[in-house]
């Protein structure tokens, strides 16, 4: 195995914060030679099993004869985005108002405890 590039040379800049799930769309556009530099990075580091097995389904895949597709392994995240247009809650799709239930003598608190001597 060949010694692990520097964190500054990988085809990813931010491939230390990326999740699994970004991982998998940011790959789809390097070459192997480019997948097999973050297999052996994530070996040395952090060797999380979950990146592994996603890296090698790549390779795998190129193997097969797939070829890596447009996209840029450089780009913005998917996770932590806000959804474009924020909230689609409404007056007439928002549920109605909580309001606690009226204490009765049966569900409200109890009368305070008698104080001193009760014989």
């Amino acid at each position: 195995m060949a010694s692990s590039p520097d964190r500054q040379d990988l085809p990813i800049p931010d491939y230390d914060g990326i999740t699994t799930g970004d991982l998998g769309h940011r790959i789809r556009s390097l070459e192997p030679a480019q997948l097999d530099q973050l297999v052996d990075y994530e070996r040395e580091h952090a060797h999380r099993l979950p990146v592994l097995h996603v890296l090698q389904a790549r390779l795998e895949e190129l193997a097969a004869g797939e070829t890596p597709s447009g996209g840029d392994p450089t780009g913005p995240s998917r996770s932590g985005q806000a959804p474009a247009g924020g909230s689609q809650v409404s007056p007439q799709t928002q549920g109605p108002p909580i309001n606690p239930a009226p204490q009765t003598e049966k569900s409200g608190p109890t009368a305070p405890l008698p104080r001193g001597n009760t014989r």
